[in-house]
C-alpha cells in the first residue's frame, strides 16, 4: 500500500510546481551583430522577469563569457556588474542587464561568436529555482 502512495504523492508535487522557465526571458537586444575588423562591439544580456517573479539578489548570479576570436573586456560577471542597480532600501527587483565590450578579430576573419553561460536564481513568493542557460552571439566581421 505504501508503494502506491509514494508515486501518487510525487505526481501531485510535480503538478503543483510552476514552470519556472516561463517566469523569465533572456534577451540580447543591443548586442553587436556586425563590426569592422579591429573595432569594438558590445554583448548585451538582460534577464527579464515575468508574472511577479524576480532574479534573486541574494543567491549567486554568474555569467561566463568566451570567444575563440574576439577579445572580451571581461569574461566573468556577477550581479554587481549589472548596469541596472537596485536602489538602496528599495523593495523593487530591477531586471539585471549586462554590457560587455569586445574587439573583433583582425582582417581576414569573416565571422566570430561570443558564448555565454548563465547561472542565476529566479524567484517568486513560493519558489526560488536555479536556472542555467547557454547563449551564442554570432558576429559578422567586415
Amino acid at each position: 500500500m505504501l508503494l502506491l502512495v509514494v508515486p501518487l504523492w510525487a505526481l501531485v508535487a510535480q503538478a503543483v510546481e510552476p514552470d519556472v522557465a516561463a517566469l523569465y526571458e533572456v534577451k540580447t537586444e543591443g548586442s553587436s551583430a556586425e563590426v569592422k575588423a579591429g573595432e569594438k562591439g558590445r554583448v548585451v544580456i538582460s534577464i527579464a522577469a515575468k508574472n511577479g517573479a524576480h532574479v534573486s539578489d541574494e543567491a549567486p548570479l554568474r555569467i561566463e563569457l568566451s570567444s575563440k576570436d574576439a577579445k572580451l573586456e571581461k569574461e566573468r560577471l556577477t550581479l554587481a556588474d549589472s548596469v541596472v542597480k537596485k536602489a538602496p532600501g528599495s523593495a523593487e527587483y530591477p531586471d539585471p542587464r549586462f554590457e560587455v565590450g569586445f574587439t573583433a578579430p583582425a582582417a581576414g576573419a569573416k565571422a566570430t561568436s561570443v558564448e555565454a553561460k548563465l547561472t542565476f536564481f529566479i524567484c517568486t513568493d513560493k519558489v526560488c529555482a536555479r536556472q542555467t542557460r547557454a547563449l551564442s552571439f554570432p558576429v559578422v566581421v567586415r
